[in-house]
């Protein structure tokens, strides 16, 4: 296997740039930049960049771009490239949310599993500020990490039918909170009352790759007037 980063053939149309074969929170400034560069570099002939947690993969329009040049651009890419430093010009984006019993189920299991109280959990889970790795699963789902390590706890056995829309969950050392109602198998600690998908929104999702996350604790009214959907929820 030859050294990182590596290019993938991904078919006619893309390439798939492999920065990275672990994850780690410190990939993100590289991924970021690539980017950023292959945006300024393949310009109206780039149709799609797909990053995640250690590559992006890269699609162009092939009735416009060879598969060899595409190729050769990248190389250049990834010779030059930097990654982004300046973590702290990234703002905070702030999801309010409320923590309880009947939106959050999973947090009696995650008191039984760790020995900390509802407090103290909620505490570690809301005073860390995420990265959003990746988006993927459902429009607007971001993948962020990492928990602290006391948070860490595995998927369900079984997933659940239904997970209402706004959810926040954690699965390993991920959290993220589901933007519409679906199928899942996450922890639920709470729901937040933040629009996470709009399609009539330009950017359809509130959260993009790279962007600072934290999730801010609000009561039950506080809550309510934001918007929020405080029907419990149904072990089903």
């Amino acid at each position: 296997m030859s050294a990182l980063p590596r290019l993938e053939n991904a078919g006619m149309d893309a390439w798939l740039v492999r920065l990275f074969d672990h994850i780690d929170e410190r990939n993100m400034g590289w991924i970021t930049a690539l980017v950023r560069a292959c945006e300024q570099a393949f310009g109206p002939r780039l149709v799609d960049l797909i990053p995640s947690y250690t590559t992006v993969l890269v699609q162009f329009d092939a009735l416009i771009l060879d598969h060899a040049e595409a190729r050769r651009l990248l190389a250049d890419i990834l010779a030059r490239l930097r990654p982004d430093q300046d973590e702290g010009e990234v703002p905070i984006k702030e999801l309010p949310v409320w923590y309880h019993p009947s939106v959050g189920p999973d947090m009696a299991r995650l008191e039984q599993s760790t020995g900390l109280d509802a407090t103290r959990l909620i505490a570690l889970h809301s005073e860390h500020t995420y990265r959003v790795f990746a988006l993927g699963f459902a429009p607007g789902f971001a993948f962020m990490g990492s928990v602290p390590p006391a948070l860490e706890l595995p998927r369900l056995d079984t997933p659940r039918r239904r997970v209402p829309a706004g959810s926040v969950a954690i699965a390993g050392r991920q959290t993220s909170a589901y933007p519409q109602a679906s199928p899942g198998g996450w922890n639920l600690l709470g729901r937040t009352s933040a629009r996470l998908f709009d399609p009539a929104s330009e950017v359809l999702s509130l959260l993009q790759v790279g962007d600072r996350v934290r999730f801010a604790p609000v009561g039950k009214a506080e809550f309510e007037r934001l918007g929020g959907d405080t029907t419990p929820m149904e072990e089903r």
